[in-house]
């Protein structure tokens, strides 16, 4: 019974908390930029591009679209949207008839005033993206599969309701970025390990490896002198009424952030490890138990680089080719703002990484080894030497 509480008692503290922050409100509910306006789903039952205007590839101008509106206030009405041309691939996207569009719609007391396309709908695929990704997850790993969609829930969650309001508001970022690492990382944990002595093993030792990749990762950035407008939209961010914010500790808390995860896969592995040897053999001592964590850190360290490296690099593979095929030395590659800051990210990453292994055999070993007691053995044998 009681190992069946604790069992309930995890999953039923992940549910709260994630209620918790689906109420939380964020404080801007109500941007002024959709004041007036509906959000809503369209199909586009017809098209026109006689205003657009083709230079090979980029587009300009604008499409217009007859719509009929799927929800909201206006539900069932048809209406002429416009879509903005702006002669970029990044961001422009054309229609079609058929297609399910998401748009503004601007209006007043007396009707519809304009319809403006901003994108293809998405979220009903997304929605069965995630539906099976949750069901092969809880059909292959059962409890813990479903503890680890409780944990990628709060993730969002958090960074969403939590941390990106926080920054707005110009929260120092370093402070609240450790904060919730240190909350999310022990909350993960304990969804994976439940009330154990393993959860603050593995916990310990990937905030000590967090800790160690925030203050390498701020005294890099310095020393590279990155700025934090090297990340995407950060100029927007400025220009829609942020200039106070700090981009380059939101830049530096990135570093850390985006590290954790990995620190936290390595803390568990070897957490996991030590403590399969310490079943196995209940009277290993913590310094066997430690070199023992070690090894396998050693063999999961170099899987684990990689894997920061291809995370951050995956994204740039165009910019890449676009430097091979001009010819860039790869000197000046090297030297580059953008590219620099994505080296800052992968080596200061492996730092936090390759310190996790030593920090966490060391916490597993000294709280999960179950050391003999030498007096006790010994009174032991005396007492039955003297019975005998």
């Amino acid at each position: 019974m009681p190992v069946k509480f604790k069992d309930y008692s995890v999953s039923l503290l992940a549910i709260l908390l994630i209620v918790i922050l689906i109420v939380l409100p964020t404080g801007y509910e109500d941007a002024v930029i959709y004041k007036g306006t509906d959000r809503v789903r369209a199909k586009v039952l017809e098209t026109d591009e006689s205003t657009v205007k083709s230079s090979g590839l980029i587009q300009s101008g604008e499409q217009y679209c007859h719509v009929e509106i799927l929800a909201g206030k206006f539900k069932g009405e048809t209406a002429k949207a416009v879509n903005m041309l702006s002669g970029s691939l990044e961001t422009d996207k054309i229609f079609k008839p058929g297609d399910i569009a998401q748009v503004v719609v601007s209006h007043n007391e007396n009707g519809i005033l304009t319809v403006t396309m901003t994108d293809h709908y998405r979220i009903n695929m997304e929605l069965i993206l995630a539906g099976l990704f949750v069901a092969l997850l809880i059909l292959f790993a059962g409890k813990t599969g479903l503890r680890a969609v409780y944990s990628f829930v709060i993730t969002v969650l958090a960074i969403w309701k939590i941390m990106v309001p926080a920054y707005l508001r110009g929260v120092n970022p370093i402070w609240c970025g450790i904060l919730l690492t240190t909350f999310l990382t022990v909350l993960i944990i304990f969804l994976v390990y439940g009330w154990s002595r393993k959860t603050i093993a593995a916990s310990s030792g990937a905030l000590l490896g967090v800790l160690v990749t925030c203050i390498i990762g701020c005294i890099f950035t310095d020393a590279f002198k990155i700025h934090g407008a090297v990340m995407s939209y950060s100029e927007s961010l400025l220009y829609a009424g942020y200039q106070d914010l700090n981009l380059t500790k939101i830049f530096m808390s990135g570093i850390f952030i985006g590290a954790s995860g990995a620190m936290m896969d390595l803390a568990v592995d070897i957490t996991s490890a030590v403590n399969e040897v310490i079943d196995k053999k209940p009277d290993i001592s913590w310094r066997e138990a430690a070199r023992s964590g070690m090894n396998v850190g050693r063999a999961a360290m170099g899987t684990m680089t990689t894997t920061l490296l291809l995370a951050y690099s995956g994204g740039y593979i165009a910019l890449l080719m676009t430097f091979m095929a001009q010819g860039t030395p790869i000197d000046h590659i090297l030297n580059y703002k953008y590219v620099s800051a994505e080296i800052l990210d992968t080596v200061v990453g492996s730092f936090g990484l390759v310190t996790v292994a030593p920090f966490t055999a060391l916490t597993s070993a000294l709280l999960l080894a179950r050391k003999k007691a030498p007096a006790l053995e010994t009174t032991y044998d005396t007492n039955s030497e003297t019975a005998q």
